[in-house]
């Protein structure tokens, strides 16, 4: 089971009442290192265009998953490379 759907249920299954869950992952990663695994993944080169920074953009952003971690037991296992391929691969199965 991937990482979101299984904290989706543990949600359901263990809280009572309204909770605000944050279901993302704490390890950040560079857009430049992101384009990196979608390449090796789908084995095209992107075309890209650096621009500056942008009203609104942040240096740095991570989801603190601590509150699903600890009402949930919330424990992502899966890395980006790995589900950016699994993404893909479902992707050219359903297209």
């Amino acid at each position: 089971m991937d990482d979101i759907v299984d904290g989706i249920i543990r949600s359901i299954e263990n809280v009572k009442g309204f909770e605000i869950f944050n279901l993302g992952e704490s390890k950040t990663i560079s857009v430049n290192d992101l384009i990196s695994v979608f390449e090796d993944v789908t084995g095209k080169k992107a075309i890209t265009k650096n621009m500056p920074m942008q009203p609104g953009d942040v240096m740095q952003t991570y989801a603190n998953i601590s509150k699903a971690k600890n009402m949930l037991g919330y424990n992502p296992q899966t890395d980006i490379p790995s589900g950016v391929k699994k993404l893909y691969e479902w992707y050219q199965k359903i297209k």
